[in-house]
């Protein structure tokens, strides 16, 4: 017997289609490759799992870019931060607002919530079975590689929610974009998001201050702005600030442009302010000292002056105020994607209906990271993919034109 409608991957965006597809009354399969569901869900979890964020909705939608905000706005509007809050209390994962806004369980791990949601799925007859990798479209139907060899199964509707390709030992690959192609539902290429960068560091740097904090900088590429901090490690650059320049660091390599962040060394003082205390007489301080009483700069700030500008600093204190406020560091491609947090690129909205549905193949809905969206960490991937889960499971409730809640048998799948 085959279930009515079968989600193909059991993370985030997955499991919440199982859950609003239940709401729905519809009879639903949760398929996953691995032997258990939500592990990148429990690795974020880690070290605290940010389910989503306090920020005005306006600024929240904002962060997603001005492609992928009109993309996922009916998504976002339908499941706003506040929703996600609800449904987290309502597992009884109660959150709270850290200071940065960001919003977690109390409890700051993903593990209890994880296990709330599946006592929740199971007590509305929803089905996981795992161990099944897709291996694409197959006899009208959906093939998978078992235990205990291929099947093949028929729903009358699909949600994938296979994930991007970072991370893949916890079962994103990516493989699926050349099936979804063939299928007619082409991609944008896959790229890591929310990762380190490259940077040619000289053997001092990286011996010296590999592992060291960059704290209280604000980091411009273009026109963006982003106040943060990150750590330089012996192959580049990490942390929450670079990851917030991902997209405008693909966007300057895709245009061939150098990708160079500029960094703003002291965000507290002005560049006039800057050019009268290094006017000051120096005397017979070393440039070093001089630096470190006058503006502060020490430790791997200072490293960072000297690596950009060499041994021998600017004289002009006009120069040097320059430097400290838009240092260049010119930086390569990003780690590997198998590295990365979340990936950018994924199947394009414009080969899919309102309900997320594949044009060229009815009856098949995509959800989550497999999507062509991309957006910093904060709490904004998780949201993404909470709401997009729902949205294709209300898209797969409208096509079996049972739009309503609780009005379909779960006993009426075709085998």
């Amino acid at each position: 017997m085959s279930p009515l409608v079968a989600v193909v991957g059991g993370g985030p965006a997955g499991l919440a289609a199982a859950e609003r597809l239940s709401e729905h009354g519809i009879a639903v399969v949760v398929y996953d490759r691995m032997p258990t569901v939500g592990r990148k869900f429990l690795l974020a979890g880690k070290s605290g799992l940010n389910l989503t964020h306090a920020e005005p909705f306006d600024a929240f939608i904002g962060r997603y870019g001005s492609t992928g905000s009109a993309a996922l706005g009916p998504s976002l509007e339908a499941m706003p931060p506040d929703a996600v809050r609800a449904w987290a209390d309502g597992l009884g994962a109660e959150t709270f607002v850290g200071t940065s806004g960001r919003i977690f369980p109390k409890v700051m791990k993903a593990s209890p919530l994880l296990r709330a949601w599946l006592r929740r799925l199971e007590a509305r007859g929803v089905t996981i079975r795992t161990r099944h990798r897709w291996t694409g479209f197959a006899d009208g139907g959906l093939g998978f590689e078992t235990p205990d060899g291929p099947v093949i199964v028929r729903p009358v509707a699909t949600v994938l929610a296979l994930g991007g390709a970072s991370w893949p030992r916890l079962g994103s690959d990516g493989a699926w974009v050349e099936t979804l192609a063939a299928a007619g539902a082409p991609s944008t290429p896959l790229e890591a998001s929310n990762a380190g960068v490259h940077v040619a560091w000289s053997a001092h740097l990286r011996e010296r201050f590999a592992g060291a904090p960059v704290k209280s900088v604000i980091a411009k590429v273009d026109g963006l702005k982003v106040p943060g901090e990150c750590v330089v490690t012996a192959r580049g650059l990490e942390g929450g600030l670079v990851y917030a320049l991902g997209a405008a660091l693909r966007a300057a390599r895709a245009e061939g442009r150098p990708a160079v962040i500029r960094f703003d060394l002291m965000p507290g003082r002005s560049a006039d302010r800057l050019v009268r205390d290094l006017s000051r007489p120096r005397g017979k301080e070393s440039r070093a000292s001089f630096l470190r009483k006058t503006v502060g700069l020490e430790g791997v700030k200072a490293a960072l002056l000297r690596e950009v500008a060499g041994a021998d600093l600017p004289a002009d204190p006009a120069a040097l105020a320059g430097l400290l406020k838009a240092l260049p560091i010119p930086v390569g491609a990003p780690f590997p994607i198998a590295e990365a947090i979340s990936t950018a690129g994924g199947v394009r909205f414009d080969g899919l209906d309102d309900g997320l549905m594949i044009r060229a193949r009815p009856g098949v809905f995509v959800a989550g990271e497999m999507l062509d969206w991309d957006a910093p960490t904060g709490g904004y991937l998780l949201t993404a993919c909470f709401a997009t889960g729902r949205r294709a499971a209300d898209g797969v409730a409208r096509w079996l034109g049972r739009g309503g809640s609780g009005e379909l048998s779960a006993g009426s799948g075709n085998g």
